[in-house]
């Protein structure tokens, strides 16, 4: 419901309508109006050009364009009884088309945060520039603030990522240019496991936020939880030091937000459906294949 990379999108009022009537399974959705965000970048290109403040891209990207697209969401839910999850909140304005009374598994309607949207704010950009550019845009402190509070109190159900790869070439284009978004995968566990540290939240909800809720919310059969039976996807972490260099970032697009910023924790061994794929000592085992997702529709 507002584009980033390339031209997806659905913003015709009628097509919604058609989706939210119809869809016989979960919506996930990008909300961000897209009309606002055209029209405030053609202003602010015809203002100052390509190269452009990265500091721009949230005062083009704003709450206001967030909201107008995910409260519009949230109302095509509930009058459809649509199964509504909205991705990446930004704003403390939206945290309140959200509820926390009803049990995650009989939610109609639930949302995500990401990791760089709990960790960066807009007063990053002066240090980061185009590295952190990413749609919906990294916002406020007061905003990201809100963000934490909404994860505490349980109106956002799940933490995510919103991985993006561009290269490195792209990142460095003038800001008008440059594509959104931001490669984050490999190091999210240990972000997040900062800010347990540091007491933003305790290891069980991080858990919760980020292994058991995305299975709960997708409804994905035998994953998310150690369990008997279960897909053996396991992560073995070590108390020990880490610091994000260029030698140790696994992305084929060989950059990382994170880099020279050191965490108190490291990834010892990562095991992939019962198989080890990743150890420390050796890099990517290549031992381990994917499986494909199954999903409980009952």
């Amino acid at each position: 419901m507002g584009s980033s990379t390339g031209d997806m999108l659905v913003e015709k009022q009628r097509a919604l309508e058609e989706i939210f009537r119809d869809s016989p399974t979960l919506i996930a959705t990008h909300c961000e109006c897209e009309t606002r965000v055209k029209d405030r970048q053609k202003d602010f290109l015809n203002q100052y050009g390509e190269n452009m403040d990265p500091a721009m891209h949230p005062v083009i990207r704003d709450e206001v364009a967030c909201y107008l697209s995910s409260s519009l969401a949230v109302e095509l839910a509930k009058r459809y009884l649509s199964r509504l999850h909205v991705l990446h909140i930004t704003t403390a304005l939206e945290l309140g088309l959200f509820e926390n009374q009803t049990p995650l598994k009989d939610k109609k309607i639930t949302a995500e945060v990401c990791v760089h949207h709990l960790h960066f704010s807009d007063e990053d950009y002066a240090t980061k520039g185009n590295l952190i550019k990413c749609n919906p845009a990294v916002k406020t402190a007061k905003d990201r603030e809100a963000l934490w509070s909404g994860l505490e109190s349980g109106l956002l159900d799940v933490i995510a990522t919103d991985h993006a790869p561009h290269t490195w070439e792209e990142k460095m284009l003038p800001t008008a240019k440059s594509p959104s978004g931001l490669p984050l995968v490999q190091h999210s566990l240990q972000i997040m496991m900062q800010k347990v540290k540091e007491g933003k939240l305790s290891i069980e909800t991080m858990v919760e936020k980020m292994c058991h809720n995305p299975a709960i919310c997708y409804q994905v059969e035998k994953r998310g939880f150690i369990r008997e039976g279960y897909a053996a996807d396991l992560v073995l972490l070590s108390k020990s030091p880490y610091t994000v260099e260029k030698s140790n970032i696994l992305y084929k697009c060989g950059w990382s937000p994170f880099e020279n910023d050191t965490f108190d924790y490291s990834i010892e061994k990562v095991w992939v459906n019962g198989s080890l794929g990743f150890d420390s000592n050796i890099g990517l085992t290549g031992n381990f294949a994917g499986q494909r997702l199954l999903f409980d529709r009952d």
